[in-house]
């Protein structure tokens, strides 16, 4: 197909999608990116800076994954494709992105001293869960030698400071306690951000996937009941977090063994993301705490 007549059929395209702006998709769309609007709210980002970045990302989509092969993505093609002035486009693509690695960094490190302690059969009790760790150790596991076996450039001490901060460890004594809930996450609002985004993109990324492809290729499975009081949906949460708790410790067990022996294989350059989330709210309309759904 050539240039023209792939542009005669996005335009045909946009014109429709205009004369049909509740296409059955485009409420898809509009759900999707109530629940992100609002977060976007709170943070402060308004309009005018969600449009700028939603052209730059059509930019960069388009550039990534729509170029043809063996041809040079030009940004004229890049307009065409996104509807994005060719200004805005060669603008974009000579831009410096900002980067949020410092963050990201410092979420991988703590991340990953959690990791090991849950997984490392040493640093584990006759139940299988972590054990308290001494501060420091002449001979076997300690905190020190665990953060020192993850980043040699970064104190331990900075280390557990941060966890304890954040509520994910306790100290007694010269023993450091991972807590029972530590699995479920940070408190810190900047490392929150970093995980909304990684465990959002990556959960919207394998539904994408589902969705374009003829065969679902990524697991991506939800339960889903209504009208249940509010002490039920509690009971269920409650379990929902045993289960799911229990199905992570294990899963990063598993995958901290295999990464072990990963380590010098040629094609290591896999990466996974299992999550596990739950959410619940009141449907009832306004005035009337009954409600009148059909259940499901």
């Amino acid at each position: 197909m050539d240039f023209f007549s792939t542009r005669a059929k996005l335009s045909a395209m946009n014109d429709r999608d205009q004369r049909s702006p509740t296409s059955a998709f485009g409420q898809v769309m509009q759900g999707l990116l109530r629940p992100l609007v609002r977060a976007m709210i709170a943070q402060g980002i308004t309009a005018p800076a969600l449009y700028r970045m939603i052209k730059r990302i059509y930019v960069d989509v388009a550039e990534a994954d729509f170029q043809l092969e063996g041809e040079r993505q030009t940004d004229s093609r890049i307009s065409m494709l996104t509807g994005v002035h060719r200004r805005d486009v060669r603008a974009f693509r000579s831009e410096d992105e900002g980067t949020e690695a410092a963050i990201g960094e410092r979420v991988t490190i703590m991340a990953t001293v959690m990791g090991r302690w849950m997984a490392s059969a040493e640093m584990q009790g006759p139940d299988g869960r972590p054990r308290p760790l001494p501060r420091s150790a002449p001979d076997g596991p300690s905190f020190d030698t665990l953060v020192r076996s993850v980043n040699t450039d970064i104190r331990p001490r900075t280390v557990l400071d941060e966890l304890q901060r954040q509520g994910l460890v306790r100290i007694s004594g010269d023993l450091v306690h991972l807590q029972a809930d530590a699995v479920f996450g940070p408190l810190d609002q900047a490392q929150k951000v970093h995980f909304f985004a990684e465990n959002v993109g990556d959960h919207i990324a394998a539904a994408v996937d589902n969705l374009l492809k003829d065969d679902p290729v990524f697991l991506e499975r939800a339960v889903f009941y209504n009208r249940l009081t509010s002490a039920s949906i509690d009971d269920i949460e409650a379990e929902a977090r045993r289960l799911g708790g229990d199905a992570l410790v294990a899963l990063n067990s598993l995958a901290h063994t295999r990464q072990a022996q990963d380590l010098e294989a040629e094609d290591g350059t896999n990466r996974f993301r299992f999550g596990i989330f739950f959410y619940s709210e009141n449907e009832a309309p306004e005035g009337d705490m009954n409600g009148d759904d059909d259940e499901t």
